[in-house]
C-alpha cells in the first residue's frame, strides 16, 4: 500500500510540475500592457498615411501619364496648327507589309508594338482660310473652286497611334482611305506635310493641366507636408567646429593687462643689475 500511494504522490508531483511548465512556457497576454493613442498621435499617424498615399500615386502616375498624353499634347502644340477646319481630298492610299517599308503609320492601334502591316493615306488641302458651312455633307462641288496645296501625309493624331475605343483604325481607313474623299482637315502651319482629321487648341492646353500639372502640384505638397511633419527642414549653421576649436593662438601685447606688462618688468630687472660687463 506504501509503495502504490508512494507512487501515486510522485506522478501527481511530476504532472505539477509540467503545469507550472507550460504556464511558463506560454505567451503571456498584452491587454494589460496596451497603450492607447491620443488624438494627436491618431491625427498625426492618418495624416502620415494620406499624405503618402497621394504622393505615392501621383508620382507613379506621371510616369505612365507623361508619354500617353503630355508629350503627344506637348508636340500636339509646338506643331501650330491651324485653328480653324479646312477641307482635304485623299489622292492615294498605300497598304504596306513589312518593317522597312512601315517607318510611320496613318493610324496605329498601339504606339509600343512594331510595325508589319501599316496604312499611308495621302492628301491635298486647300490653304486659303475658308468657312466651312454647317451641316454640310456633300464638299464635291464645294473644292472644285479653291486651288488644291501639294501632297501630305494623314494621321489621326500627331504620333499616328493610339488606343481603342478612342482610336478604331479600321474605321479610320475605311473612311479617309477611300480615293477621292472630302472632308475637314487641320494642317500645321510649320509643317504643311503633316495633317490632322481632329484638332482642339483647349483640348491639348486641358490634357496638359489635368495630366502633368495636377499630378505634379500634388506630389510636391504632400512631399512638402510630409518633410514638415517628420523631419526639420530648416535650414542651420554648423557652428560646432567653431566652439569646439582649441584655442592654440597666444594672446598679442595688446591683449595684455598693464599689470601684466609690469610684472614681468619687475622680474627681469635684478637679473639685470647683477649681469655688469666687464670694462
Amino acid at each position: 500500500m506504501r509503495s502504490g500511494s508512494s507512487e501515486l504522490l510522485l506522478e501527481q508531483q511530476q504532472q505539477e510540475l509540467r503545469l507550472r511548465k507550460i504556464r511558463e512556457l506560454a505567451p503571456k497576454k498584452k491587454n494589460g500592457n496596451r497603450r492607447f493613442r491620443s488624438w494627436r498621435e491618431r491625427a498625426r499617424f492618418y495624416g502620415t498615411s494620406t499624405l503618402a498615399f497621394f504622393s505615392v500615386t501621383a508620382g507613379a502616375s506621371l510616369l505612365f501619364l507623361v508619354p500617353l498624353y503630355v508629350d503627344p499634347a506637348i508636340s500636339t502644340l509646338s506643331h501650330d496648327f491651324i485653328e480653324n477646319p479646312t477641307l482635304c481630298t485623299t489622292t492615294r492610299r498605300e497598304d504596306l507589309v513589312g518593317i522597312f517599308n512601315c517607318s510611320w503609320s496613318s493610324c496605329r492601334e498601339g504606339c509600343t508594338s512594331d510595325l508589319y502591316r501599316c496604312v499611308h493615306i495621302y492628301v491635298t488641302f486647300i490653304e486659303q482660310n475658308i468657312t466651312i458651312p454647317e451641316n454640310m455633307t456633300d464638299f464635291s462641288n464645294y473644292t472644285a473652286d479653291w486651288e488644291q496645296s501639294g501632297e501630305a501625309t494623314l494621321l489621326v493624331n500627331i504620333k499616328g497611334c493610339g488606343y481603342p475605343p478612342t482610336v478604331t483604325c479600321k474605321t479610320f481607313n475605311d473612311y479617309y482611305g477611300a480615293d477621292g474623299a472630302i472632308y475637314p482637315c487641320f494642317y500645321s502651319r510649320k509643317n504643311k506635310t503633316v495633317v490632322l482629321t481632329s484638332y482642339s487648341h483647349d483640348d491639348q492646353v486641358a490634357m496638359i493641366i489635368n495630366f502633368f500639372a495636377v499630378p505634379f502640384v500634388i506630389t510636391v505638397v504632400s512631399s512638402i507636408a510630409l518633410c514638415i511633419m517628420h523631419c526639420d527642414c530648416r535650414c542651420k549653421k554648423d557652428r560646432s567646429h567653431r566652439r569646439n576649436r582649441p584655442q592654440c593662438r597666444r594672446p598679442r601685447i595688446e591683449n595684455l593687462s598693464d599689470t601684466s606688462i609690469s610684472t614681468r618688468v619687475d622680474m627681469l630687472t635684478p637679473a639685470i643689475e647683477v649681469y655688469k660687463p666687464p670694462l
